[in-house]
């Protein structure tokens, strides 16, 4: 490697590596922390090492032969895992494009949970009901059922403080909504709102809005088709900016992680 590629490269790493260990500890600071801020916040460090030491990691690995093959494995499986990565990232863009267009009529309108702080919607899921209401509010005969459990050390389920959200901003009568309270991940969310759905009459064959955040689309519409929904059609809100990115890194993995439990 030239002097001059060697010199850009470690700016490059050092660069993103500060980038990345700032946007990890901005969010374990309000306690975010979680799989998508640590593990980004090990990899910012290494890439903060390497631009600053690259010459010695470099004479430490080569004078053993084992180190220095373990040192280029990780390097050339961390290029085939941001492959993956940015493969996976264009295919989500690719279903954030559809879930853009203006839902069909359907018979049902499904908004996932996604945490709720004090009693109050978090911003994220705060977006999931601000872009069901036009929806809710354009179709007023599909049934709403908001999805979400009782979290740890919380009195009230998500789905409950979700309907309470929708009534007081948007003023969709509670009368409407129907509460999907037990669920803990996004598989029970459609189980159980499948099941809500039997028991008012209605068929997961019929055309079933799916509402949840853009970087979720995809692992959504998986999961309910794996479940027998025919045709689900998901409503994408987007993500807020300071966690957008951070988002997209963690469903990287847990779209991996629900391929592998079998999910879809």
């Amino acid at each position: 490697m030239s002097k001059a590629l060697l010199t850009s490269t470690r700016v490059i790493l050092f660069t993103i590596g500060i980038v990345i260990i700032v946007d990890c500890v901005t969010l374990m600071a309000v306690g975010k922390i979680n799989f998508g801020s640590v593990v980004p916040l090990l990899l910012g460090i290494v890439f903060v090492a390497h631009g600053l030491f690259w010459q010695a990691i470099r004479r430490y690995c080569c004078q053993n032969l084992w180190l220095n093959r373990l040192w280029y494995g990780l390097w050339a499986a961390f290029t085939l895992w941001l492959i993956s990565f940015g493969l996976f990232i264009w295919s989500l863009q690719q279903q954030i494009t559809l879930s853009m267009q203006p839902a069909p009529t359907v018979t049902a309108i499904i908004i996932l949970g996604s945490g709720t702080v004090a009693g109050k919607p978090t911003p994220t899921l705060a977006k999931r009901l601000d872009s069901a209401v036009p929806l809710i509010k354009s179709q007023p005969n599909a049934l709403v059922i908001t999805s979400g459990g009782v979290g740890f050390q919380r009195t009230r389920s998500e789905a409950d403080i979700m309907a309470t959200y929708l009534h007081e901003s948007h003023g969709i009568a509670f009368e409407r909504i129907l509460q999907e309270g037990k669920s803990t991940s996004t598989e029970e969310n459609l189980a159980n709102s499948g099941d809500i759905l039997e028991a008012n009459g209605l068929s997961i064959a019929e055309p079933i809005a799916i509402v949840t955040s853009d970087f979720h689309t995809i692992r959504a519409a998986s999961i309910a088709k794996h479940q027998g929904y025919e045709q689900p059609i998901t409503v994408a809100s987007p993500t807020p900016l300071s966690i957008r990115y951070n988002a997209w890194f963690r469903e990287y993995f847990a779209f991996v992680s629900g391929w592998l439990l079998g999910e879809y």
